[in-house]
């Protein structure tokens, strides 16, 4: 299972790493950590991955993001694939200049997760692991 992560978030909370892609030339990019976040409505990539993929941003297209304290937030988009246990996940995602991103609710919704909080872990849940 993998850990929460206690060093850059304060009560600990669940970070998965993932896969992002450039779909044009299929060059990978491992390990971004990504906040697993229920209360986000859609899934957020840290721009430096998307440079350091080579992919453009559609500046043309923004969306207003609005932070907890009121902040509003302009955030552009990007044409990519994330990877996400053992899943592809195609589409436009927005950009965010932070080292983590987040995994917001358009992909949490496609997948069954056991946050085992008192533990500080998380896993995929699977129905066949529960009845065991």
């Amino acid at each position: 299972m993998p850990a929460y992560d206690d060093s850059y978030f304060d009560p600990p909370a669940p970070v998965a790493n993932v896969i992002v892609r450039n779909p044009d030339t299929g060059v990978l990019w491992p390990d971004v950590p990504m906040l697993l976040d229920t209360g986000a409505d859609v899934t957020l990539i840290p721009a430096q991955v998307v440079q350091k993929l080579g992919l453009t941003t559609d500046l043309g297209t923004q969306y207003e993001l609005v932070g907890f304290d009121g902040s509003i937030h302009f955030a552009p988009t990007v044409r990519l694939e994330l990877l996400f246990l053992h899943r592809a996940f195609r589409g436009q995602f927005l950009l965010i200049d932070q080292e983590r991103g987040i995994l917001g609710r358009n992909i949490l919704n496609v997948v069954a997760l056991l946050l085992d909080g008192p533990h500080l872990r998380w896993d995929e849940y699977s129905l066949s692991r529960a009845r065991s």
